[in-house]
């Protein structure tokens, strides 16, 4: 009798590990013309990025946009560049590490928690092996975006599918959609701004960032505009924020069709114009620090401001590593998992090594290899 053990060596007994894999957008692997045009054309050719008809855009791409733009790009990632290499892969590395800690003291059974990068490295492909190898039978995706948005958290699903599609045995599988209202995000998110203010002092406004989509999106029926907009009410309402205190803007717009607004170096400089003197900025849709937050918020809309007559422009860090931050999300894992076995303490205790025991006998009695 020929008894399958599967790609990742499975053998009956093996206790199975409850997976976790944490992704976000990613990173090129150096700050370089040559990484960059690897990063952008792995990012610009996924069709939840760019939805325009793929052979018109492949001349458009390959033709004009990877001859000019990797070498701007990779001046920008000079700037914020690292000893530790890029501040996204490094943070996002941490955050791992935190959650595994985190998890194996709230979990009943063991857990393992990989990172995935939905362009670049380590690539979601990547993670999912490393939970492969740990014998993850079921999984929980977790993408670091708070507010949904078919660009970031669909395109995620995309990445995982497309790997999973290759295997043979499949885990059960589960996805965090979005966050964006869950009490303890919005709850780290005040302390953080609270903090900043005691350490830094309380400017005129506050503008919450978000990164911007096409206004095309909206229209079709992508809720992260509605998402973002509840974020920003959340944690203003909890700051205690008059209308005239605080504004909600979009960054990061790329192209020449309309994208979401306002935006926010438009909204900058007018606040400048109009006398205002002092903002506070803080961007509650990236989960972690990175180019755009280091480098086209913390420095170019600086200048924005500033250059338009105002005097003071404080960047409030994003959530990073921070411990309500991961305590939010390793309590926004337990409650995603739940009913897995393997997250039941009692359960486990009573029942996992018993039974995967007898499990193991039977298979060898039936001729299993192992």
């Amino acid at each position: 009798m020929t008894v399958y053990h599967g790609e990742a060596g499975y053998s009956h007994g093996t206790l199975p590990v409850t997976g976790i894999l944490i992704t976000n957008l990613g990173t090129p692997d150096a700050p370089t013309a040559q990484a960059l045009r690897r990063y952008l054309g792995e990012f610009l050719w996924d069709p939840r990025i760019v939805e325009i008809p793929r052979p018109l855009w492949w001349l458009i791409l390959h033709g004009v946009i990877l001859r000019i733009r990797p070498k701007r790009s990779a001046h920008a990632y000079q700037k914020v560049w690292t000893d530790e290499g890029s501040p996204l892969l490094a943070i996002s590395r941490k955050q791992a590490a935190a959650l595994q800690q985190l998890l194996e003291k709230q979990f009943g059974g063991p857990v393992k928690v990989a990172l995935g990068m939905r362009y670049g490295n380590p690539s979601i492909a990547d993670g999912l092996a490393e939970l492969r190898r740990a014998n993850a039978r079921r999984i929980l995706v977790l993408p670091l975006y708070p507010q949904y948005a078919a660009s970031t958290t669909a395109s995620t699903f995309d990445a995982v599918a497309d790997v999973l599609k290759t295997w043979r045995w499949i885990p059960e599988l589960r996805m965090v959609n979005h966050y964006h209202d869950d009490p303890a995000y919005i709850n780290a998110l005040v302390t953080s701004i609270r903090e900043s203010w005691e350490k830094h002092g309380q400017a005129e406004r506050l503008l919450f960032s978000f990164h911007g989509i096409p206004k095309r999106c909206l229209l079709a029926g992508d809720p992260y505009h509605c998402e973002c907009h509840k974020t920003a009410r959340l944690v203003a309402e909890q700051l205690q924020l008059p209308a005239d205190r605080w504004q909600l803007a979009f960054q990061s717009r790329f192209g020449r069709e309309e994208w979401l607004k306002p935006y926010t170096d438009k909204t900058l400089e007018a606040w400048g114009k109009a006398g205002v003197k002092s903002v506070d900025i803080v961007c509650p849709g990236f989960s972690a620090d990175c180019l755009e937050t280091l480098e086209e918020m913390a420095m170019l809309n600086r200048g924005v401001f500033l250059e338009a007559g105002g005097e003071k422009y404080h960047y409030i860090p994003a959530l990073n590593d921070r411990d309500d931050h991961m305590q939010a999300l390793a309590d926004l894992v337990k409650k995603h998992t739940q009913g897995w076995p393997e997250v039941d303490a009692e359960w486990n205790a009573t029942h996992h090594t018993v039974e995967s025991e007898a499990s193991r006998r039977r298979a060898l009695e039936m001729g299993a290899a192992r």
